[in-house]
């Protein structure tokens, strides 16, 4: 029963508080976000062994933002996008199929589902789609040299679970985070 549960109700006062916040405001919010999600993701290649533990946090600013706003979501993953172009170019290639298109897309399911599962399978799906197109049809090695470029029911059912669980912790992750945010927009 715990994936069935609504969890679109939980974050519908905190939307509300933000879109009570001026124009202004927002762009900041989402420029804010962009920044750190670019500098998360940048770090992976700035910092040899610690960068690596920091890049996968480039996820949490697009999912916060996007699930105050899509079109705020989405403006900020391009600047993402835009920033990575400065300032680490070769994290451009994995940021966004991997940890930008997660955090856009699980922001914004919480739009369109209101169930925790249905959540969690959209954003899996994504990343495991972004991944399928990194590995299958890019050929680039995002997993490692030990997954072959060639396609394979059983690593692609392999990567499906993997995303499954990752999409699963930033969903609860973007919940517990967007309760400590209400009360930051409120002030």
């Amino acid at each position: 029963m715990y994936f069935f549960t609504a969890v679109s109700d939980e974050i519908q006062p905190t939307r509300v508080a933000f879109h009570r916040l001026s124009r202004t405001k927002h762009l900041v919010l989402g420029a804010v976000f962009a920044s750190l999600a670019a500098l998360f993701q940048a770090a992976g290649g700035m910092l040899p062994i610690i960068g690596y533990l920091i890049s996968p946090l480039a996820t949490a600013p697009l999912l916060l933002c996007s699930m105050l706003s899509i079109g705020l979501g989405c403006i900020a993953y391009l600047l993402a996008n835009l920033l990575l172009l400065i300032l680490q170019p070769s994290e451009l290639i994995v940021f966004p199929f991997t940890t930008g298109l997660l955090g856009l897309g699980i922001g914004a399911s919480f739009y369109f589902f209101k169930k925790r599962l249905s959540i969690i399978i959209s954003g899996a799906s994504l990343l495991t789609a972004g991944i399928a197109i990194l590995l299958y049809g890019f050929k680039f090695p995002v997993l490692g040299p030990s997954v072959s470029g060639t396609f394979s029911y059983p690593v692609f059912g392999c990567i499906f679970l993997f995303s499954f669980f990752y999409s699963w912790i930033w969903v609860e992750a973007g919940l517990l985070y967007l309760k400590r945010l209400k009360t930051i927009i409120a002030s």
